[in-house]
């Protein structure tokens, strides 16, 4: 057996273990052995080494396991025979021993025979008790352990990896990724970065559903074969080949360490999309199948494996809403805005319940006079993270999660109260209508019409200073419900406008039978009524064409409000050609209830 007698060596075991706690155990002492013929014919190899760590006799056993005669060892340094001294650990716990201030030590190594054939061996060295003239030294027995050892290897190869494919599952796979974002991985040479390629099938589970799981199956070793390959051709030109995982489903993973950059991962990306769209032959069935895949490309240094997944799992869904059948880069900007609307998401029903949105009133002036005919509500979130938002930026969200509901009755009896208290406060003024927004999943989600007539009932505002505002496309396709909600609410004498008119359906017969009083002129239409440069006359055609709808509504007894009027050569043409109201910063942005009071009876 092959050895060394160079001191201990800073390096780990041969097979990954050291001594541990579990193989120290409290002193004591063995009677020394008894028998000399038990010794000698004992199956398990022993011999006894002195105090200095030479070997005083060996059996029969022990000569057979390093290829020589028992007496041959004798004199030689046991450490040597069985490398106790490879790692710094196992030498010191070895020495200690031998001194007689450690009781025992067990541990594993790997040796090899002098024909050529390695085992792994248990080794285990115990004091042996002393007699009158001094003690003898330990016992050091070595056991054959070679065929658990493969057992045990089979065992974990089985337990780490997937039995369709063959390729390391998900288990082995974070096991390695863990491993390569470890400080001594990367900062012993190598680039320092990390990258990954997580790649989903796009519709497979139509592939199971139609063609039965065992289809499924074949299909999915089919693609990890092309994956592996793919791994190979990347991995030629370098010191390994990415590793290839199935992390469960359709779903794979290839962990590239010590990757170069973007276009590396890029690259990879592209020969994996090419391979798996070439046609598939299984048993007889010819499909074609596409993939998506996310692609992350780090620092390996303050990385961790959730995080890397994390990023890497974001953005193979927007590989999938990006249109799936392409590969897609990971983003931070991106991944910030939507950490972001997360973070709205998670926190919009309770930041309704702890009172942190607030309205501002835009006005609604008359442009025959200026003066102020009535205000559009506009809700504003007063985030303490975030700071203020405006609708955009929250209003979807809470449509998503049905939190519009009680947001909206919040609106809706906070403006109806405000507007009676002008109402109150100005009674020598004709009063002011307000205009509120409604989501179409209040109509759907809620009793709107029941909550409009107890706020109005609470409030004490006349059902026609109360205007709701729906937009086009929700308004234009209404039918049973809605559309029995909005006849309801006009017939209680609340106004229904059409909020951004002309960018919807448009649907002009369908308007006249619908119980609508306003339209509201989408603000593209207006911005085509500016000079684009000194001396350049406006379009015609956008005069024309805001000219005739006015003129329909005015037909069909609506009145008309234009949004965002901005300059007064804007109201000037507007008012020529007939339109009611205008709305737009030439007249006001949103303001506080206390602004609106001091814009009251002041014409414009």
């Amino acid at each position: 057996m092959n050895g060394t007698s160079e001191g201990p060596a800073p390096a780990a075991d041969l097979d990954g273990s050291a001594v541990t706690e579990s193989d120290i155990v409290t002193p004591f002492r063995t009677e020394p052995p008894s028998h000399r013929a038990a010794f000698a014919a004992a199956p398990l190899a022993m011999a006894v080494v002195d105090r200095e760590g030479t070997v005083v006799d060996a059996n029969p056993a022990f000569g057979e396991l390093l290829g020589a005669a028992p007496e041959e060892l004798s004199g030689t340094l046991a450490a040597d025979l069985v490398d106790l001294a490879s790692d710094t650990r196992t030498w010191h716990a070895y020495r200690e021993v031998l001194r007689g201030r450690q009781a025992k030590l067990r541990c594993k190594r790997r040796l090899k025979h002098p024909d050529g054939h390695s085992m792994w061996a248990q080794i285990t060295v115990t004091p042996l008790a002393g007699d009158a003239h001094g003690s003898p030294g330990v016992l050091l027995s070595v056991a054959d352990i070679t065929a658990r050892r493969e057992l045990q290897a089979r065992l974990r190869h089985l337990q780490m990896h997937d039995p369709v494919t063959r390729l390391p599952n998900r288990t082995l796979f974070f096991e390695r990724l863990t491993a390569a974002l470890e400080p001594e991985s990367y900062e012993q040479g190598g680039t320092g970065r990390i990258g990954l390629c997580y790649l989903d099938l796009d519709g497979f589970q139509a592939v199971n559903d139609t063609l039965g799981h065992r289809v499924g199956d074949r299909l999915l070793a089919a693609v990890a074969e092309r994956l592996t390959r793919c791994a190979d051709e990347a991995g030629h030109d370098r010191a390994s080949a990415p590793l290839v995982a199935r992390l469960g489903g359709d779903e794979f993973a290839l962990l590239v360490e010590d990757s170069t950059g973007t276009e590396q991962l890029a690259d990879l990306a592209e020969s994996l999309l090419k391979a798996i769209q070439a046609p598939f032959d299984l048993s007889g069935h010819r499909m074609s199948v596409s993939a998506s895949i996310g692609v992350v490309e780090r620092r390996a240094a303050g990385t961790s494996a959730t995080g890397l997944m994390q990023a890497a799992d974001t953005t193979l869904y927007w590989a999938k809403a990006d249109g799936r059948d392409r590969w897609t880069l990971f983003d931070p900007e991106r991944n910030a805005h939507r950490m972001t609307r997360q973070a709205l998401a998670s926190t919009l029903r309770p930041a309704i319940e702890r009172g942190e949105f607030r309205l501002e009133y835009q006005p609604l002036v008359g442009m025959e006079d200026g003066r102020l005919r009535g205000v559009e509500a506009l809700i504003r979130w007063d985030h303490p993270q975030f700071g203020m938002l405006t609708p955009n930026r929250f209003i979807q969200l809470a449509e998503e999660d049905g939190s519009i509901v009680p947001l909206g009755r919040w609106i809706l009896a906070t403006a109806c109260r405000q507007a009676r208290q002008w109402q109150l406060d100005h009674p020598d003024e004709p009063p002011i209508f307000v205009s509120v927004n409604v989501a179409v999943r209040q109509v759907w989600d809620s009793d709107l019409v029941a909550d409009v007539a107890k706020t109005l009932a609470e409030t004490g505002l006349a059902p026609h200073l109360l205007q709701l505002e729906l937009t086009e496309s929700a308004v234009m396709g209404s039918a049973g419900r809605p559309l029995q909600a909005l006849q309801a609410l006009s017939d209680m004498g609340v106004g229904i406008a059409i909020d951004d008119f002309g960018t919807g359906y448009s649907n002009l017969a369908y308007l006249s039978r619908l119980p609508v009083s306003v339209l509201k002129l989408d603000g593209s239409f207006v911005r085509g009524f500016q000079y684009e440069g000194e001396g350049v006359p406006p379009n015609p055609a956008d005069e024309v064409v805001v000219e005739a709808m006015i003129q329909l509504a005015h037909r069909l007894g609506l009145t008309v409000t234009a949004e965002c009027v901005e300059t007064s050569a804007q109201a000037s043409r507007l008012r020529r050609i007939g339109c009611d109201t205008g709305q737009g910063w030439l007249y006001s942005r949103p303001v506080s209830p206390d602004r609106i009071s001091g814009l009251m009876g002041v014409q414009a």
